[in-house]
């Protein structure tokens, strides 16, 4: 009896031995985006380690740090009032020598409907809150796919990374198809669904309308818990720092449960 071929995805070529480092596109700087800044940060470190050229990262947020953040968020009491996006930059550019780029405005379109400046890269990581922003990313990077995809920096990953109080999730998508080798050992996925194409309809219709602040750290944790934006985090950059260490993955993402500490893992074809 043929044993069955294990489902895998090869990652894009070119990631793998880069002349130049990746671009990627963190987009959102809030309870889970500003601590998957850190992890990037460890990303990149491991993979000059290994010979590789590392990561160029753009973080883009137009939020400005308030006292609800200190403490659930990865921000300062001395850091209130600034941007998000530069707060984090800076601080992982002094710490590990990067010349990291920090956008304070969103990652949306122009007010002539234009893409937005620094859009381009490699792979982007949305850590948004809004299913508005999500279907606005998935435009974005369609649009940038069909006039780029020949450039240096075109769009080859989308990682999102969503969750609720308790639960949430991390999706790992192809922009277009990336090719795969030949391979008698595994059956290979070209390309990886999106969360918008696999559930888009679903979040439409579950979305409730609740874009009012949190006033205080007290009203933030009655939204989320503690952990549950930085145990996302460290997930999710573990799947993006394995496709490099192994050059492919069997998993497309998880689900996370962490009132009763349980994780479902997407399987690759799944």
């Amino acid at each position: 009896m043929r044993t069955p071929k294990t489902n895998v995805h090869f990652l894009d070529n070119y990631l793998l031995s880069p002349t130049n480092p990746i671009r990627v596109n963190v987009i959102g700087a809030g309870g889970t985006g500003s601590k998957f800044m850190t992890a990037l940060m460890e990303i990149n470190h491991s993979l000059l380690e290994l010979n590789h050229p590392g990561l160029e990262v753009y973080l883009w947020d137009d939020d400005m740090i308030t006292s609800a953040n200190v403490g659930r968020q990865r921000y300062a009491e001395s850091e209130k009032g600034l941007f998000k996006s530069q707060a984090i930059i800076n601080r992982l550019n002094r710490w590990s020598g990067t010349n990291w780029k920090a956008i304070t405005e969103k990652f949306q379109w122009g007010e002539e409907g234009e893409i937005p400046l620094h859009a381009g890269a490699s792979i982007y990581v949305s850590c948004v809150d809004t299913v508005g922003s999500r279907f606005t990313i998935a435009e974005i990077l369609q649009e940038l796919n069909s006039k780029y995809a020949n450039h240096r920096d075109k769009g080859r990953y989308w990682l999102d990374l969503g969750n609720t109080k308790y639960t949430g999730q991390a999706i790992l998508s192809t922009i277009g198809k990336i090719e795969q080798p030949t391979s008698k050992k595994f059956k290979t996925f070209d390309s990886l669904p999106s969360i918008i194409a696999e559930y888009g309809d679903a979040m439409l219709s579950s979305e409730k309308e609740d874009n009012t602040p949190s006033c205080s750290l007290a009203e933030a944790l009655l939204k989320q818990d503690l952990f549950i934006n930085s145990t996302i985090a460290q997930m999710g950059a573990s799947l993006l720092w394995n496709m490099f260490k192994t050059g492919m993955t069997e998993n497309r993402g998880f689900f996370l449960n962490l009132k009763n500490f349980r994780t479902q893992p997407i399987c690759v074809g799944s």
